[in-house]
């Protein structure tokens, strides 16, 4: 009895003495990985030179024509961005995020080269194919911080990683702006020393740790891992038997999650944000890639130097959203209001021949922007799981670069409209402008809707009350208040 008594004491001793330790490890291990994977965030958008290429292909040096950056260079981002959106969002998962991080940087290396080398056309191009690569590439960053820790600390660890990409954007702008107003840097230094800091990031991405599992592909390694770990807390002993093996390609947990999707259309909220994702995302690039080109032709940057497009970028990355209101009821009218201030904003920066008007436009429209996102991310995210969200985010950036793409083929590529930058801007003015009518259309639809419900409940609550008075007098008066309040929630 005694010894059975010692026995217990000291399993439980051990019991208590483990979990610290282990605590102890795991924060020290995913502290580590996040703030290196954090300051490769940071370090890889350091390229100062970025708010000037526009400039750099319109100068005496590369010698190109307006209509040529317009209608020839720039929509090959677009068509490059949707060419290889799915193929690298499904190897980013396939090869568990790093060799797609080490293909970004490699993509950065060629576009400083290219812009610094490079004289034709066609070079160009292949410039903007590079960038297109970049962009898809993003989805590996965003998705390798989730293999670092657990689900309790997603939230914490996506802010962190969001937070110092944003501060990286901002930090490089600003580097940018100085260099060129203030150390009298020409476009070709400027290109140099983001070729730098793209090297600085190449080997960063070189250095991360490889991840053991990702989303959807390599899941298998998880349950490997909880068997080793089994085997080594009892050896010799008998194992769990696993899981049978999902058999065929159908029933895999990818086919799985893009059957999920459906039942995420009929959700009214994430449907809501989704299309809001797909149709202001695709405007909103669409005037981010085109702004520095109307910049040049309002104050031609050729002509002077004083040039602040870095400092206008910088400023547009300081505001993010966190509003506390009923999201359900008045999500659309938020949506359109702020839709429609963008589109008065592309109509200011058609119109007017100020570049300071137009630089603060063009921070407002990307401030409002990026104040939503933040909150599109949260009410899609919170009710999906993080394999399900990642999917939806996946489909929902496809479906608006597939717009983007033929929007671009319409208006700006040389084989379709070709129009000048001036009558693109006011096409995209026109666009906001139909999907602010749509949304304030969809508010007054929800708002009338709820508060007919909820007229409609109150005199059903006061029939109720009354039926219940008439039937039950004898219930004692807090009882009745208990259950009016029951009724009310």
């Amino acid at each position: 009895m005694v010894e059975a008594m010692t026995e217990k004491e000291e399993m439980e001793k051990e019991e208590e003495e483990a979990p610290p330790a282990d605590q102890a490890k795991e924060p020290h291990t995913w502290n580590w990985s996040v703030i290196y994977l954090c300051f490769y965030g940071f370090m890889v958008q350091m390229k100062p030179g970025e708010p000037f290429i526009t400039p750099l292909l319109l100068s005496s040096e590369k010698n190109f024509t307006k209509q040529e950056v317009t209608n020839e260079i720039t929509p090959v981002l677009s068509y490059s961005y949707m060419a290889v959106l799915v193929p690298v969002f499904l190897l980013t998962d396939y090869v568990r995020y790093k060799p797609v991080l080490i293909l970004q940087s490699l993509s950065h290396i060629s576009i400083w080269l290219i812009l610094l080398l490079g004289t034709s056309l066609l070079q160009m191009q292949f410039m903007e194919f590079f960038y297109g690569i970049t962009m898809a590439a993003r989805v590996a960053y965003s998705s390798y911080i989730f293999s670092l820790v657990t689900p309790a600390l997603y939230q914490r660890v996506a802010s962190y990683s969001r937070s110092s990409v944003l501060m990286g954007v901002f930090t490089s702008s600003v580097l940018g702006q100085l260099c060129f107003s203030v150390g009298g840097v020409d476009y070709s230094t400027l290109c140099k020393i983001s070729l730098g800091f793209v090297i600085f990031g190449l080997c960063l991405s070189i250095c991360l740790p490889w991840p053991k599992s990702s989303l959807f592909f390599n899941r298998v390694a998880k349950e490997k891992a909880a068997l080793d770990e089994l085997d080594k807390m009892n050896p010799g002993g008998p194992l769990p038997i696993p899981a049978a093996p999902v058999s065929g390609w159908r029933n895999s947990v990818f086919i799985q999650m893009l059957k999920e999707l459906l039942h995420v259309v009929k959700m009214p909220q994430l449907r809501l944000w989704s299309l809001w994702w797909i149709f202001n995302s695709a405007g909103y690039y669409l005037m981010v890639y085109y702004v520095h080109i109307l910049w040049n032709e309002v104050y031609p940057g050729v002509e002077n130097r004083k040039v602040y497009n870095g400092g206008v970028d910088a400023a547009s990355t300081l505001l993010a959203g966190f509003v506390k209101i009923r999201w359900k009821l008045w999500s659309e009218l938020v949506i359109g209001i702020i839709t429609g201030i963008q589109a008065a904003l592309l109509l200011l920066m058609t119109t007017t021949s100020n570049i300071w008007v137009c630089y603060v436009a063009y921070a407002l429209f990307r401030s409002s922007y990026q104040f939503l996102v933040p909150i599109a991310i949260f009410q899609i995210a919170s009710s999906l799981t993080k394999e399900l969200c990642a999917l939806v985010f996946g489909v929902n950036t496809f479906l608006s670069t597939i717009l983007k793409t033929i929007i671009t083929i319409i208006v700006s590529d040389k084989r379709g409209l070709g129009m000048a930058v001036h009558s693109q801007f006011l096409v995209y003015f026109g666009y906001f402008t139909l999907l602010t009518i749509a949304y304030f259309g969809s508010a007054a639809y929800v708002i009338i809707k709820h508060f007919r419900n909820e007229r409609g409940d109150g005199s059903t609550e006061e029939n109720g009350a009354t039926e219940l008075r008439s039937t039950q007098t004898d219930i004692p008066e807090v009882d009745r208040l208990a259950n009016g309040c029951s009724v009310k929630v």
